[in-house]
Order: C-alpha cells, then structure tokens, then sequence
C-alpha cells in the first residue's frame, strides 16, 4: 500500500507540474489513459478532488495546489538522494539537462563535451539551446549557461569561457562608399543592420564606452534581423554596419572581408557562466562536468 501511494503521489507530481497528461505521460513513459486512472484513484481514496479538468485546461485545485506545494520539494530531495548514490558506482552516472543559448553551445560548451561524453560513457547529457531565459527548477533543468551579466543572484555562477567584447564591423566596399565612424555618434549617419531581441522582441540600442563614459546609440537601416548569420551576410555584402560579438566577425576580419571600427569604444565584458539554484546538491556526474567545465585562464 505503502509503495502504490507514493507511485500514485509521484505521478500527481509529474501531472501538476507538467499541467498536462500528454507531456507527463511522455516524461514517464506510460499511456494517458494509465495516468488519468491513477489520479482518478488517488483522489477517490483522499475523498478529495486535486485536479481540475477541462476540454482545453489542467490545473490544480487548492487542495491540489497544496498537496503539491507539501511533496515537491521531498521528491527533489530523494531524487537527488538517489542519483547521489551513483558515487558509489565505479563509473559515474547519471542524466544532466542544460539550457543554453547557441554561441555558448557552439564555443564553450561542445569543445568540452566532446571529449567528457566519451571519457564518461555512463552519464547522459541533455542539452537545450534556447534564447530566452528559462526558470531552472520550474523547467527541471539541473543547470544553465548565459553571460555573466545576465545571472540571477540568487544562483551560483562559475565561470567557463573568456570575457567577450562586442565589434562594429562592415565591408571594405561599405566603407570606401561611406567612409569609417568616429565616433559611436556617428553611426546614426550610417546604414546599420539592427538587432531584433528574441526575448523582449525589443530593438535594442548599440552599447559603447571609453575611458569610463556610456554611449548608447540608436541606429537605422534598410534590415532589422533577429538571426546572427543573416547579420553577419548582411554585413558581408556590403549592406550595413553590424554589431556583434567579436569572434563570430573574427575569420572574416582576418582574411579582410570585413573591417572593424570603434575598436576603442567596445571593451571586454563578462563572458559565459554555469549557473545552477544554491539548494541543488551536486550528484558526481554534476560534479564532474563542474570541474571540466570551469574556465582555467
């Protein structure tokens, strides 16, 4: 009895936070149908309704919320009490799910995870690119990479990759029919390929500083793009100026079909950090992809 209520409560768990019997079955493994009877069960033995269904909608009740809010947090905890006992495997296992954005996946991440996927057979990595900042705990991820600025505080950071620096790059033909800015307000008498936001669908102004001093310019052109690689053919082909992260231009500056300007104005920032929710214990496999991850200058 014992062993078939904490089933039945473990698979409440998955349907509430899921908010769905479609993505809870698939996280689990069984049919809808299964699922919809265990919880069918489980509320006629509590004598008590925790989920509240609609044609379109699942949510739970205030009984349900409560019951949810009571055993959430235990059943993290011995998930994490299990998957630490893979210590005393003699091969570390275990499954780790990142959210990262591209750039990160692309430069940081995989040259890294190359080489750990095959010295560590046993652990499983999940890796989901993702523009916007998600909610780890909520999203059931056991950790995340963004630049560094872009961490919440209440969450440990460690770094992983060199600070990065922004450059305004354009074509040798852009500048021989334009001529080079100056200064960053000058750029407001070029065509500037402007960035579309993923996350606020915002158009964001160029950032600069020098010597201590911010400039924030608003610039205009012909395109606006929210893809990194139509900018950078953009810029290639003579249509505007560009700004964006240094070493996605840094093949194209070495072999001169684009040309960098403001160099003075851009300094480095904080680059790439792993972040993860203070309270998380780390199983080995975590622990291990910590210390291959952790950026050693």
């Amino acid at each position: 009895m014992a062993n078939r209520s904490y089933n039945d409560l473990a698979v409440f768990v998955a349907v509430a936070r899921e908010g769905s019997f479609t993505k809870a079955a698939a996280k689990l493994g069984v049919s809808q149908s299964a699922l919809s009877q265990t919880i069918k069960n489980l509320e006629e033995r509590l004598g008590l309704r925790l989920l509240a269904r609609t044609s379109r909608n699942l949510s739970a009740t205030d009984a349900g919320e409560r019951l949810l809010t009571s055993l959430g947090s235990h059943f993290e905890e011995i998930d994490a009490e299990l998957e630490a006992l893979t210590q005393l495997r003699e091969r570390p296992a275990g499954r780790i799910a990142i959210t990262t954005s591209q750039h990160a996946a692309d430069t940081i991440l995989w040259p890294v995870l190359q080489k750990f996927l095959l010295d560590y057979p046993d652990i499983n990595i999940e890796v989901i690119v993702d523009s916007v900042m998600v909610d780890l705990v909520a999203e059931r991820f056991d950790a995340g990479v963004r630049l560094g600025e872009q961490v919440e505080k209440d969450m440990i950071a460690m770094r992983i990759g060199p600070d990065l620096r922004m450059a305004v790059v354009g074509s040798p033909a852009y500048f021989a029919q334009y001529g080079e800015p100056q200064h960053p307000d000058d750029l407001t008498q070029h065509k500037c390929i402007n960035i579309r936001m993923p996350t606020s669908k915002a158009i964001n102004a160029w950032e600069f500083e020098k010597d201590g001093k911010a400039v924030k310019v608003r610039v205009d052109g012909q395109v606006v793009f929210n893809s990194g690689s139509l900018r950078m053919n953009a810029a290639l082909a003579g249509v505007g100026l560009s700004y964006m992260l240094e070493d996605h231009a840094q093949a194209y500056l070495g072999d001169g079909r684009l040309i960098r300007v403001l160099t003075d104005w851009c300094p480095p920032f904080p680059g790439y950090h792993l972040y993860y929710p203070s309270r998380k214990q780390h199983s080995a496999a975590f622990a291990l992809l910590l210390d291959a991850l952790r950026y050693r200058t």
